[in-house]
């Protein structure tokens, strides 16, 4: 089970596609995660290949609670606010590593079965089979479908969420970067300043 998994990641994009073969979904403001659990043993990797298992108690310990005992899933460490909205600022902090989650988007691998060749949509079909009334540390990124996007994106942006990524729900899971995935930034979220800065720096 714990072979190198690549992360897919997802192409910059400027407006949120509205096709029916599409799957939206809020983007958290966190660090990106793997939780992959062989038997006993559980670890959390970065998109860095940092191995962050202690940092993260509460996910780990969701991750063993669960009855499946071999699965790998992709998500989003993420601290929430009472409001529901991640704060990367108290994530970043590390004072509040004992309470951070897991926002799970993806499922890699489940049983000792490699189902990264699957389409998104029976991908997302085992994630929610596999987190069904599970304890709170890893929770599912709930979706929309198809011409909603560009109004969801609208509303998300209201809110202050740091924007939407939207996945071909036909496509298998692919390492690197993916056309198939398709992230679009709220501009007015301080995630987009972040990043701005980061990039006048270099």
């Amino acid at each position: 089970m714990f072979k190198a998994f690549e992360f897919c990641l997802p192409t910059l994009g400027k407006t949120v596609p509205a096709g029916e073969n599409w799957f939206h979904e809020i983007k958290y403001d966190g660090y990106r995660l793997r939780v992959e659990r062989d038997g006993d043993r559980v670890q959390l990797i970065t998109k860095g290949g940092n191995d962050w298992t202690k940092r993260y108690p509460r996910i780990v310990e969701a991750a063993l609670s669960n009855r499946q005992k071999q699965f790998v899933i992709d998500g989003e460490a993420v601290t929430l606010g009472v409001d529901g909205i991640s704060d990367f600022d108290a994530l970043h902090a590390g004072k509040h590593d004992a309470e951070v989650q897991l926002c799970a988007f993806d499922i890699l691998a489940l049983g000792g079965e490699d189902l990264r060749g699957l389409p998104l949509s029976m991908r997302k079909t085992n994630l929610e089979r596999l987190l069904h009334r599970r304890p709170e540390g890893i929770f599912v990124n709930p979706i929309e479908m198809g011409a909603i996007g560009p109004d969801l994106f609208r509303a998300a942006c209201d809110m202050g969420f740091e924007g939407m990524v939207s996945k071909r729900s036909d496509q298998p899971y692919r390492g690197g970067l993916s056309k198939d995935w398709i992230k679009v930034k709220n501009r007015t979220h301080k995630a987009f300043d972040r990043v701005q800065k980061a990039k006048r720096a270099r």
